[in-house]
């Protein structure tokens, strides 16, 4: 089932996008030879208004077949193209203002599908207002003044409307020791600046995991280049001793723990391995980590109508700002290629969203589906306006240099251009759906 839904989801947003091409193409006078859903061969067809309307075998996207449109790509000739007469009803017939509609049409049917389940997820379970919930106590936060209640409406100089604006920058960026922490609040109807560096919270550790309620005291995980594990403790051992402490259970483990926190000196630890006992001595290494001194919603309440439809072009403006925000970290090399998914993982991870959803109840289930219309529209959106010349985005490049040049780019320029596009991109669709289904199989 679960997949039969990825592929139905997936189907939807190429074909909205394809169906925003071939209604204003229909607009402004461009023949539409065929609209299909689907590829491969034709199982239904039929012919309306001199289009053919078809339902094809693979149910996976669609198309919208525009006349004219690859007319002079690809002729042998080279000046053919000169003596080439549009046919009537032909893309290149209309006008370039038009033809930018027309490809424009698709990215825009992303966004529009995007902003109407938008509104259907607000309407139902309402948005998430970046509200300041608690304030530690004590705390550089509370000390610059920031108290519960209050509302974020700028962090670190990015704009806030919602609370996953700032979860999506710490996202994005790391929050060293030391950096000064600028913000915006609004209480009371009234704006305030907020300016601190944050508290530095220190803890020395060993690097072991373990369940409170074991019995004896078993460690199940240590973590990799670890005090322990540099020592050679591994997990299934059993700690039986600390600093001439006996041990019978986990839960005198994090009793001591929580009596005599480690301070960065020598730990004698007991650990036993099968019927062998090891008495090693172990130096806790130190953790330290930045506390922003506040904590902040991160639930939905509901809103009025004009919210929702406020909070729904947010919510849009999230999702495409977020796409651009990752693009831009692909490039800055915080994300490498191998974090990229393509439809292989974007279908396994639709599935696995409903698989691991369903048991909370049908109304969670397709909240969180169309959640995950609302991010793929807006990502296949913003993906087909990049300037790459067999994307929507590097088709309306040519036609601006068309208006800027006042004649049409050579067509066999474009089309080698497409071509070379085309290959680079196979090229990464490969190494991206090789690493997808690695790591599928890894799961």
């Amino acid at each position: 089932m679960k997949w039969i839904i990825a592929f139905l989801i997936f189907s939807l947003l190429v074909l909205f996008h394809e169906f925003g091409h071939f209604l204003v193409a229909k607009l402004n006078g461009v023949d539409v030879e065929e609209f299909s859903m689907g590829f491969g061969p034709r199982i239904l067809t039929t012919v309306h208004n001199g289009t053919r309307y078809s339902l094809k075998l693979l149910l996976f996207g669609g198309s919208c077949q525009m006349k004219g449109m690859l007319d002079g790509y690809y002729d042998d000739e080279e000046d053919e193209e000169a003596d080439k007469t549009p046919e009537e009803g032909a893309f290149a017939n209309a006008s370039v203002g038009r033809r930018a509609a027309i490809i424009f049409a698709g990215p825009l049917f992303n966004f529009i599908l995007a902003f109407i389940c938008s509104i259907i997820i607000i309407g139902i379970i309402g948005y998430d207002p970046a509200e300041i919930m608690r304030v530690a106590e004590g705390s550089a936060a509370e000390q610059a003044g920031l108290m519960a209640g209050d509302t974020i409406t700028s962090f670190m100089g990015d704009r806030v409307d919602i609370a996953r604006d700032v979860s999506t920058w710490f996202a994005l960026n790391d929050l060293q020791e030391g950096d000064t922490v600028t913000m915006t609040i609004e209480r009371d109807g009234q704006k305030k600046d907020v300016t601190y560096t944050p508290d530095v919270i220190s803890r020395y550790m060993l690097g072991l995991t373990y369940n409170l309620d074991d019995v004896p005291a078993t460690i199940n995980g240590v973590s990799e280049g670890s005090p322990l594990a540099e020592a050679g403790v591994m997990a299934g051992d059993v700690i039986v001793g600390i600093n001439g402490t006996e041990i019978a259970s986990s839960k005198e483990l994090n009793e001591y723990f929580d009596a005599n926190p480690m301070d960065g000196s020598e730990v004698s630890l007991t650990v036993k391995r099968g019927e062998e006992e090891l008495q090693m001595q172990i130096v806790p290494v130190e953790n330290r980590n930045v506390n922003l001194g506040f904590s902040y919603n991160m639930g939905r309440v509901n809103t009025s109508a004009i919210g929702v439809l406020k909070y729904s072009l947010i919510e849009m403006r999230y999702w495409i700002g977020t796409v651009l925000k990752s693009l831009g970290a692909l490039f800055t090399g915080r994300y490498g290629v191998d974090e990229l998914s393509g439809p292989v993982g974007v279908v396994d991870i639709v599935g696995t969203t409903y698989e691991e959803t369903k048991s909370e109840g049908p109304l969670i289930t397709w909240m969180n589906m169309l959640n995950m219309i609302v991010l793929l529209s807006a990502n296949l959106g913003v993906m087909n306006l990049l300037p790459i010349p067999v994307l929507d985005g590097g088709r309306l490049v040519f036609l601006f240099l068309e208006a800027i040049l006042r004649r049409p780019v050579n067509k066999k320029i474009e089309g080698t251009l497409q071509m070379v596009a085309v290959v680079l991109l196979m090229f990464l669709m490969v190494y991206v759906m090789y690493n997808d289904l690695v790591r599928m199989i890894g799961h």
